[in-house]
Protein backbone atom coordinates (compact mmCIF):
# COMPACT_ATOMS: atom_id res chain seq x y z
CA UNK A 1 0.00 0.00 0.00
CA UNK A 2 1.33 2.99 -1.04
CA UNK A 3 0.77 6.87 0.88
CA UNK A 4 0.91 10.30 -0.05
CA UNK A 5 3.84 12.30 0.29
CA UNK A 6 4.16 13.51 3.83
CA UNK A 7 3.55 17.51 3.41
CA UNK A 8 2.20 19.20 7.20
CA UNK A 9 2.98 22.58 5.00
CA UNK A 10 -0.27 21.95 3.22
CA UNK A 11 -2.16 22.94 6.54
CA UNK A 12 0.11 26.21 7.13
CA UNK A 13 -0.49 27.80 3.19
CA UNK A 14 -3.18 30.22 4.01
CA UNK A 15 -4.77 32.28 7.20
CA UNK A 16 -7.87 30.27 7.01
CA UNK A 17 -6.10 27.01 7.30
CA UNK A 18 -3.57 27.91 10.07
CA UNK A 19 -7.01 29.13 11.82
CA UNK A 20 -8.90 26.57 11.41
CA UNK A 21 -6.06 23.59 12.92
CA UNK A 22 -4.53 25.69 15.62
CA UNK A 23 -4.43 23.81 18.82
CA UNK A 24 -3.93 26.31 21.31
CA UNK A 25 -6.06 29.58 21.31
CA UNK A 26 -6.37 33.08 23.95
CA UNK A 27 -9.73 34.05 25.17
CA UNK A 28 -10.33 36.76 27.36
CA UNK A 29 -11.71 34.68 29.77
CA UNK A 30 -8.27 33.03 29.91
CA UNK A 31 -6.73 36.07 31.67
CA UNK A 32 -6.95 37.28 35.51
CA UNK A 33 -5.43 41.13 35.33
CA UNK A 34 -3.23 41.95 38.71
CA UNK A 35 -3.91 45.22 40.07
CA UNK A 36 -2.74 47.30 42.41
CA UNK A 37 -5.02 49.72 45.29
CA UNK A 38 -3.48 52.34 47.57
CA UNK A 39 -4.79 54.08 49.91
CA UNK A 40 -3.69 57.93 50.31
CA UNK A 41 -3.35 58.29 46.81
CA UNK A 42 -5.51 61.45 45.41
CA UNK A 43 -5.36 60.03 41.73
CA UNK A 44 -3.79 56.65 40.28
CA UNK A 45 0.06 56.91 40.10
CA UNK A 46 2.27 55.21 37.21
CA UNK A 47 5.06 53.00 38.38
CA UNK A 48 8.47 53.68 37.10
CA UNK A 49 9.37 50.16 36.56
CA UNK A 50 6.34 48.64 34.83
CA UNK A 51 5.69 51.41 32.35
CA UNK A 52 1.58 51.27 31.41
CA UNK A 53 1.18 50.15 35.01
CA UNK A 54 -0.73 51.98 38.27
CA UNK A 55 -1.09 52.08 41.82
CA UNK A 56 -5.08 52.67 41.77
CA UNK A 57 -7.26 54.50 43.94
CA UNK A 58 -10.29 52.76 44.57
CA UNK A 59 -12.42 55.24 42.54
CA UNK A 60 -10.17 54.50 39.27
CA UNK A 61 -9.99 51.09 40.63
CA UNK A 62 -13.47 50.64 39.72
CA UNK A 63 -13.18 52.39 36.12
CA UNK A 64 -10.35 49.52 35.55
CA UNK A 65 -12.54 47.10 36.85
CA UNK A 66 -15.36 48.38 34.48
CA UNK A 67 -13.42 48.05 31.15
CA UNK A 68 -12.09 44.65 32.04
CA UNK A 69 -15.89 43.58 32.22
CA UNK A 70 -16.49 44.90 29.51
CA UNK A 71 -13.26 43.82 27.31
CA UNK A 72 -14.76 39.66 28.50
CA UNK A 73 -11.41 39.51 31.09
CA UNK A 74 -12.19 36.55 33.52
CA UNK A 75 -10.97 38.17 36.70
CA UNK A 76 -9.16 41.10 38.53
CA UNK A 77 -6.29 39.77 41.56
CA UNK A 78 -6.17 42.73 44.39
CA UNK A 79 -3.21 43.52 45.94
CA UNK A 80 -3.27 46.01 48.54
CA UNK A 81 -0.87 48.99 49.24
CA UNK A 82 -2.02 50.29 52.99
CA UNK A 83 -1.59 53.12 54.85
CA UNK A 84 -0.34 51.77 57.77
CA UNK A 85 2.33 49.14 57.81
CA UNK A 86 2.87 47.00 61.58
CA UNK A 87 5.05 43.87 62.67
CA UNK A 88 1.94 41.83 61.84
CA UNK A 89 0.11 43.17 59.62
CA UNK A 90 -3.04 43.61 61.11
CA UNK A 91 -4.58 46.28 58.26
CA UNK A 92 -4.71 43.16 55.93
CA UNK A 93 -7.53 41.63 58.01
CA UNK A 94 -9.34 45.13 59.06
CA UNK A 95 -12.61 45.02 57.41
CA UNK A 96 -12.37 48.77 56.61
CA UNK A 97 -8.84 47.58 55.09
CA UNK A 98 -7.83 48.81 51.18
CA UNK A 99 -8.59 45.49 49.46
CA UNK A 100 -11.77 44.49 52.18
CA UNK A 101 -13.29 48.30 50.64
CA UNK A 102 -11.79 47.78 47.31
CA UNK A 103 -13.63 44.33 46.75
CA UNK A 104 -17.16 46.00 48.49
CA UNK A 105 -16.70 48.71 45.57
CA UNK A 106 -15.74 46.24 42.66
CA UNK A 107 -18.69 43.80 43.74
CA UNK A 108 -20.63 47.19 43.32
CA UNK A 109 -19.59 48.33 40.04
CA UNK A 110 -19.22 45.23 38.20
CA UNK A 111 -21.49 42.55 40.02
CA UNK A 112 -21.04 39.00 39.15
CA UNK A 113 -19.64 39.92 35.47
CA UNK A 114 -16.24 39.84 36.84
CA UNK A 115 -14.34 36.99 39.26
CA UNK A 116 -13.08 38.97 42.00
CA UNK A 117 -9.55 37.14 43.21
CA UNK A 118 -8.05 38.60 46.86
CA UNK A 119 -3.98 38.03 47.37
CA UNK A 120 -3.68 37.01 50.78
CA UNK A 121 0.00 37.67 52.18
CA UNK A 122 1.48 39.53 55.21
CA UNK A 123 4.45 41.13 53.04
CA UNK A 124 2.50 44.15 51.99
CA UNK A 125 1.38 44.95 55.45
CA UNK A 126 3.69 44.36 57.81
CA UNK A 127 6.62 47.10 58.74
CA UNK A 128 9.59 44.64 58.13
CA UNK A 129 8.22 43.62 54.71
CA UNK A 130 8.72 39.86 55.06
CA UNK A 131 5.44 36.98 54.57
CA UNK A 132 4.41 36.61 57.90
CA UNK A 133 5.26 37.26 61.79
CA UNK A 134 8.80 37.02 62.63
CA UNK A 135 9.79 34.84 66.15
CA UNK A 136 12.28 36.06 68.04
CA UNK A 137 15.17 35.47 65.60
CA UNK A 138 13.63 37.09 63.14
CA UNK A 139 12.32 34.49 60.98
CA UNK A 140 8.98 33.69 59.96
CA UNK A 141 6.69 32.17 62.41
CA UNK A 142 5.09 29.31 60.45
CA UNK A 143 2.15 28.38 62.32
CA UNK A 144 0.95 31.89 63.70
CA UNK A 145 1.22 33.18 60.19
CA UNK A 146 -0.99 30.48 58.43
CA UNK A 147 -3.47 31.65 61.27
CA UNK A 148 -3.29 35.26 60.62
CA UNK A 149 -3.47 34.33 56.82
CA UNK A 150 -6.91 32.43 57.89
CA UNK A 151 -8.04 35.99 59.38
CA UNK A 152 -7.48 37.68 56.36
CA UNK A 153 -9.33 35.50 54.08
CA UNK A 154 -12.74 35.55 55.94
CA UNK A 155 -11.92 39.51 55.74
CA UNK A 156 -12.08 39.03 52.20
CA UNK A 157 -14.95 36.57 51.77
CA UNK A 158 -17.10 38.76 53.56
CA UNK A 159 -16.03 41.72 51.41
CA UNK A 160 -17.15 40.01 48.54
CA UNK A 161 -13.78 38.00 46.89
CA UNK A 162 -14.97 35.04 45.25
CA UNK A 163 -11.28 33.62 45.42
CA UNK A 164 -8.69 33.65 47.67
CA UNK A 165 -5.26 33.42 46.74
CA UNK A 166 -2.58 32.17 49.26
CA UNK A 167 0.64 33.43 48.39
CA UNK A 168 2.87 33.58 51.54
CA UNK A 169 4.52 29.73 50.63
CA UNK A 170 3.85 28.54 54.09
CA UNK A 171 3.28 25.02 55.22
CA UNK A 172 -0.28 24.57 55.92
CA UNK A 173 -1.69 27.64 54.87
CA UNK A 174 -4.42 26.29 52.24
CA UNK A 175 -5.65 24.04 55.04
CA UNK A 176 -5.80 26.67 57.65
CA UNK A 177 -7.55 29.27 55.17
CA UNK A 178 -10.06 26.34 53.93
CA UNK A 179 -11.04 25.65 58.22
CA UNK A 180 -11.35 29.35 58.57
CA UNK A 181 -13.41 30.06 55.35
CA UNK A 182 -15.70 27.09 56.45
CA UNK A 183 -16.01 28.06 60.15
CA UNK A 184 -16.98 31.32 58.77
CA UNK A 185 -19.96 30.06 56.89
CA UNK A 186 -17.90 30.77 53.27
CA UNK A 187 -17.51 27.48 52.38
CA UNK A 188 -18.33 28.29 48.16
CA UNK A 189 -15.10 30.62 48.37
CA UNK A 190 -13.07 29.15 46.18
CA UNK A 191 -8.85 28.83 47.00
CA UNK A 192 -6.26 29.50 44.48
CA UNK A 193 -3.15 27.84 45.64
CA UNK A 194 0.34 30.14 44.98
CA UNK A 195 1.59 26.24 44.86
CA UNK A 196 4.97 26.50 43.23
CA UNK A 197 5.94 29.92 44.11
CA UNK A 198 9.75 29.70 43.17
CA UNK A 199 12.41 32.72 44.52
CA UNK A 200 12.61 34.81 41.57
CA UNK A 201 14.89 37.63 40.22
CA UNK A 202 11.48 38.51 38.10
CA UNK A 203 9.59 40.02 40.81
CA UNK A 204 11.71 43.01 41.34
CA UNK A 205 8.96 45.63 39.69
CA UNK A 206 6.54 44.05 41.99
CA UNK A 207 7.76 45.08 45.30
CA UNK A 208 7.80 48.94 44.16
CA UNK A 209 4.54 48.14 43.35
CA UNK A 210 3.36 46.92 46.03
CA UNK A 211 5.77 48.75 48.38
CA UNK A 212 6.74 45.43 50.04
CA UNK A 213 10.44 44.58 49.73
CA UNK A 214 12.18 42.98 52.57
CA UNK A 215 13.89 45.43 54.86
CA UNK A 216 16.28 42.54 55.80
CA UNK A 217 17.12 39.53 54.45
CA UNK A 218 15.41 37.72 51.32
CA UNK A 219 12.44 35.27 51.04
CA UNK A 220 14.58 32.04 50.11
CA UNK A 221 13.65 30.64 53.32
CA UNK A 222 9.88 30.02 52.18
CA UNK A 223 9.29 30.68 48.72
CA UNK A 224 11.08 27.47 46.29
CA UNK A 225 14.47 27.05 45.28
CA UNK A 226 14.35 27.43 41.43
CA UNK A 227 16.26 24.40 40.23
CA UNK A 228 13.50 21.76 42.18
CA UNK A 229 11.14 20.13 40.24
CA UNK A 230 10.20 17.25 41.81
CA UNK A 231 9.51 19.80 45.07
CA UNK A 232 7.25 21.44 43.22
CA UNK A 233 5.20 18.60 42.57
CA UNK A 234 5.42 17.95 46.25
CA UNK A 235 4.03 21.23 47.00
CA UNK A 236 1.57 21.34 44.31
CA UNK A 237 -0.18 17.73 45.56
CA UNK A 238 -0.10 18.90 49.53
CA UNK A 239 -2.05 22.06 48.63
CA UNK A 240 -4.63 19.43 46.65
CA UNK A 241 -4.93 17.33 49.58
CA UNK A 242 -5.55 20.61 51.78
CA UNK A 243 -8.08 21.57 50.07
CA UNK A 244 -7.33 23.92 46.87
CA UNK A 245 -9.69 24.15 43.82
CA UNK A 246 -6.83 25.76 41.81
CA UNK A 247 -3.31 25.38 41.78
CA UNK A 248 -0.89 27.90 40.01
CA UNK A 249 2.85 28.46 39.23
CA UNK A 250 4.60 31.37 39.67
CA UNK A 251 6.65 32.90 37.63
CA UNK A 252 5.60 32.02 34.17
CA UNK A 253 7.78 31.94 31.72
CA UNK A 254 11.12 30.21 33.04
CA UNK A 255 8.54 27.14 34.94
CA UNK A 256 6.74 26.35 31.92
CA UNK A 257 8.00 23.01 32.32
CA UNK A 258 6.50 23.03 35.98
CA UNK A 259 3.30 24.03 34.45
CA UNK A 260 3.38 20.91 32.05
CA UNK A 261 3.85 18.42 34.53
CA UNK A 262 1.20 19.58 36.55
CA UNK A 263 -1.39 19.94 34.04
CA UNK A 264 -0.28 16.04 33.41
CA UNK A 265 -0.23 15.08 37.00
CA UNK A 266 -2.96 16.68 38.43
CA UNK A 267 -6.78 16.98 37.53
CA UNK A 268 -7.26 20.98 38.95
CA UNK A 269 -7.39 23.84 36.88
CA UNK A 270 -3.36 25.14 36.79
CA UNK A 271 -3.28 28.50 36.46
CA UNK A 272 1.06 30.69 35.87
CA UNK A 273 1.23 34.12 37.12
CA UNK A 274 3.36 35.94 34.34
CA UNK A 275 4.80 37.95 36.77
CA UNK A 276 5.71 41.90 37.10
CA UNK A 277 9.50 41.10 35.69
CA UNK A 278 8.04 39.56 32.94
CA UNK A 279 5.96 42.71 32.29
CA UNK A 280 9.11 44.66 32.24
CA UNK A 281 11.28 42.76 30.09
CA UNK A 282 8.84 42.47 26.94
CA UNK A 283 8.25 46.54 27.32
CA UNK A 284 12.00 47.27 27.74
CA UNK A 285 12.67 45.05 24.72
CA UNK A 286 10.14 46.21 22.52
CA UNK A 287 10.71 49.76 23.56
CA UNK A 288 14.66 49.24 22.34
CA UNK A 289 13.27 47.86 19.18
CA UNK A 290 14.31 44.29 19.76
CA UNK A 291 10.93 42.95 18.34
CA UNK A 292 7.28 44.47 18.51
CA UNK A 293 5.52 44.22 21.75
CA UNK A 294 1.92 42.94 20.22
CA UNK A 295 3.75 40.02 18.83
CA UNK A 296 5.89 39.38 21.85
CA UNK A 297 3.15 39.13 24.33
CA UNK A 298 0.98 37.33 22.42
CA UNK A 299 3.29 34.49 21.68
CA UNK A 300 4.58 34.81 25.20
CA UNK A 301 1.24 34.21 26.38
CA UNK A 302 0.13 31.67 23.98
CA UNK A 303 3.36 29.81 24.94
CA UNK A 304 1.86 29.32 28.45
CA UNK A 305 -1.50 28.10 27.41
CA UNK A 306 0.69 25.49 25.45
CA UNK A 307 2.57 24.18 28.58
CA UNK A 308 -1.21 23.48 30.28
CA UNK A 309 -2.02 26.71 31.91
CA UNK A 310 -5.91 26.52 32.44
CA UNK A 311 -5.89 30.80 32.75
CA UNK A 312 -2.95 33.34 32.86
CA UNK A 313 -2.61 36.53 35.85
CA UNK A 314 -0.92 38.76 33.75
CA UNK A 315 -0.37 42.71 33.53
CA UNK A 316 -1.17 42.54 29.51
CA UNK A 317 -4.89 41.21 30.34
CA UNK A 318 -6.19 44.36 28.76
CA UNK A 319 -3.56 44.58 25.99
CA UNK A 320 -4.27 41.21 24.99
CA UNK A 321 -8.42 41.44 25.11
CA UNK A 322 -7.73 45.11 22.89
CA UNK A 323 -5.73 43.12 20.56
CA UNK A 324 -7.91 40.19 20.06
CA UNK A 325 -10.62 41.88 19.49
CA UNK A 326 -8.56 44.02 16.43
CA UNK A 327 -8.70 40.53 15.03
CA UNK A 328 -11.76 39.51 14.94
CA UNK A 329 -11.90 36.78 12.01
CA UNK A 330 -8.31 36.29 12.22
CA UNK A 331 -5.94 33.40 13.96
CA UNK A 332 -7.46 34.41 17.40
CA UNK A 333 -11.24 34.75 16.33
CA UNK A 334 -12.53 36.23 19.38
CA UNK A 335 -15.69 37.18 17.34
CA UNK A 336 -16.80 33.60 18.05
CA UNK A 337 -15.98 33.64 21.62
CA UNK A 338 -18.49 36.72 22.09
CA UNK A 339 -21.32 34.69 20.52
CA UNK A 340 -20.61 32.02 22.59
Amino acid sequence: MSFPEDRPRRLRRTAQLRRLVRETRLCPQDLILPCFVAEGLSERRELSTMPGIFQETVDSLREMAARAAEQGVGGLILFGVPARKDATGSSAWDERGIVQRALTSLRAEVGDQLLLFADDCLDEYTDHGHCGVLDERGEVDNDVTIELYGRIAVSQAQAGADVIAPSGMMDGQVGAIRSALDEAGSTDTAILAYSAKFASCFYGPFREAAECAPQFGDRKGYQMDPPNRREAMRELELDLLEGADMLMVKPALSYLDIVREAKDRFELPIGCFSVSGEYAMLKAGARAGAFDLRSAVMESHLSMRRAGADFILTYFALDICRWLGEEVGSSYDIAHERLE
